[in-house]
């Protein structure tokens, strides 16, 4: 799994940030997510699913990595 994030949409909701707290977190300036990790271990899996479900934006993707 890889983590892509669109900054310039985000409406800094927080729903990330409370879902995955090891993966997001807000800028201290405007709350605009930012992505901690990208490619985050399988045990975070769902909790990206739930964030990106709970995104009002749908500013986060998530993509599948080769094998």
């Amino acid at each position: 799994m890889e983590i892509v994030v669109d900054q310039d949409r985000c409406v800094a909701a927080g729903h990330c940030v409370v879902s995955a707290p090891q993966i997001f977190d807000q800028r201290e300036e405007d709350g605009v997510v930012v992505l901690l990790d990208p490619r985050p271990p399988a045990g975070a899996h769902d909790d990206v699913h739930e964030a990106v479900l709970l995104c009002p934006a749908a500013v986060i993707r998530v993509e599948r990595v080769p094998s």
